[in-house]
């Protein structure tokens, strides 16, 4: 009998701690989207916890602003998966998905400031794989379609993709860059990038 107890306890507890995790994820993008310096204490209390619950799904702000990331970026990923995008021109593709990321990335640029303080750029390029391959694959299609150049390296041009919109988030956040600019000079700056010299070399 008690082990039959045991058995049936330990779902719930799964259950429990999914549901602690899932709170505390959602409590951390919403405060350090707010605040980048919002405090472990601050987070657990929003997410209805306790410090001791959260620092065992996360034992230190490193792995909770780590954990919130990937969560932010997920959520993201599947946002920018519009089907449209595999059938429009590639520049006019580009463009709309330049203006989806940074709609996303304005909302959490905060969240991303915390993030470059505790974490080392490389690591936060690796949590945005799977929406990285996504600008992959469109490069590529208008380099095929001949809309995109060439000359440079596919790798080397998704890079770019990543550094411009998480630059323009730095600079909106010192303030060196308008909120409402920034969305235009994204696109500007990449879509020019990726068609200099087309015309000329077709």
């Amino acid at each position: 009998m008690v082990k039959a107890a045991s058995r049936q306890s330990a779902p719930v507890r799964r259950a429990d701690a999914e549901r602690n995790i899932a709170a505390i994820l959602a409590a951390g993008a919403r405060l350090l989207s707010s605040d980048p310096a919002a405090s472990v204490a601050a987070i657990a209390k929003a997410a209805g916890v306790g410090r001791v619950t959260l620092y065992g799904h996360f034992p230190s702000r490193e792995a909770l602003v780590e954990a919130v990331l990937n969560h932010v970026v997920d959520a993201a990923d599947a946002v920018l998966e519009d089907p449209a995008l595999e059938t429009a021109p590639t520049p006019e593709a580009m463009a709309a998905l330049l203006r989806s990321s940074w709609e996303i990335l304005d909302r959490h640029r905060r969240l991303f400031v915390a993030a470059d303080r505790m974490m080392a750029t490389e690591r936060i390029r690796q949590h945005h794989d799977r929406p990285l391959r996504r600008v992959e694959r469109l490069i590529e299609r208008g380099q095929r379609d001949g809309d995109f150049r060439t000359d440079l390296p596919l790798p080397w041009l998704v890079t770019t993709f990543f550094s411009l919109i998480h630059s323009a988030a730095q600079e909106r956040e010192a303030g060196r860059l308008a909120p409402e600019d920034v969305e235009r000079v994204l696109i500007a700056s990449m879509v020019s990038l990726l068609t200099d010299g087309v015309s000329a070399s077709s």
